[in-house]
Parts: structure tokens; sequence; C-alpha cells
């Protein structure tokens, strides 16, 4: 029990840390992501529009999932810092792409056309796994 309880005290400032800074890049791409695109998502949910909700989501885990792979591999803070601004607009990207290929997804998105809100889920979804697979074979 004592080398359990060691072991807890040695590795939870690491956890915490790295942890933390995660959920925090995690934060701060969320707030960027929203800033950058040409629509207010979260006001859009507020109002009870589903395919913002969607649209939202996916910005969400199309972050969450490299930032995870990329936490599963660090060795320093810094990993994660640099990384997760790569992800950040790796994610950026992938959705002006996605504004490219989907005529009018602003329009779509804000009269709340679920199929438009699907189509952009599964790029930046894809984007994300693909970005995790990248990161992960970075280490």
């Amino acid at each position: 029990m004592e080398l359990v309880l060691d072991t807890l005290l040695s590795g939870f400032p690491y956890f915490i840390s790295h942890f933390g800074l995660t959920l925090l890049m995690l934060g701060a791409g969320v707030y960027i992501y929203e800033k950058v695109t040409p629509y207010d998502e979260l006001a859009l949910v507020r109002e009870g529009n589903v395919a913002a909700a969607i649209a939202l989501a996916a910005a969400i885990l199309g972050l969450a999932i490299p930032l995870a792979s990329c936490l599963e591999g660090s060795v320093s803070l810094w990993d994660i810092f640099i990384w997760g601004w790569v992800i950040l607009i790796i994610q950026i990207l992938a959705f002006y792409f996605a504004n490219l290929v989907i005529d009018d997804l602003k329009g779509r998105i804000q009269r709340g056309e679920v199929g438009a809100a699907i189509l952009l889920f599964a790029g930046k979804i894809s984007i994300g796994l693909l970005n995790a697979a990248a990161i992960s074979d970075k280490f």
C-alpha cells in the first residue's frame, strides 16, 4: 500500500499539470474557434439551433481527440502547448475547407440545416482523428 501512495504522490503533480494544461488548451481552442468562425455557434445553440449544436460538438471533439493523443504521449508541458496550437490551426483550416466545399455553410448552420451540420461534423472529426494519429506518431 505504501508503494501505491508513493506512486500517487510522485505522479499526481505530473498528472495535474499535464491534464490541467490540456484542459486549458481545449478551452482556449474552443474559445478561439468560436471567435474565428463567421457565426456564433454558442448563441445559436442557446436559441435551440440543432445544426449549430452539431457543428460546435464537432469542433470540441475535433480538438479534444488530438489533444488526448498529445496528452497520452507528452513528455513535457511544452509538448502539449506547442502541439495544442498546431491542433487548433489544423481544425480552423478544416472548417474553412468545409466552408469552401459546402455552399453557404454559414447560412445553412444559421438556418438550422442538420444535413450540412452532419457533413461538417464528419469532416471535423475525420481531421481530428487524422491529426491525433499524426501527433501520436511524433513521439
